[in-house]
């Protein structure tokens, strides 16, 4: 994940989700939806941040769980990071 502040004054979620990484256009899909569900939860806890899932190709072979969890320790870690500013 990459974040930038943004001047929108809420959080903002970007997807690049690429056929080399993941294959498919239903793996991506299934990727994209499960980053916007992970993002729809946790967008409330976040500041004003433009933020930009990249899919890696590990992504494809990960059931579902391992996605999810994966996506909160990034939020978490993210959260954790804002905190401090």
């Amino acid at each position: 994940m990459l974040t930038r502040p943004n001047e929108a004054g809420r959080a903002r979620l970007g997807l690049a989700v690429g056929i080399k990484a993941a294959g498919n256009a239903v793996k991506r899909n299934r990727i994209k939806r499960l980053a916007r569900e992970s993002f729809r939860d946790r967008q409330h806890e976040l500041p004003a941040l433009d933020v930009v899932v990249n899919a890696r190709p590990a992504a494809t072979t990960s059931s579902s769980a391992e996605i999810r969890a994966s996506l909160q320790a990034h939020w978490d870690r993210i959260v954790r990071r804002c905190a401090r500013c």
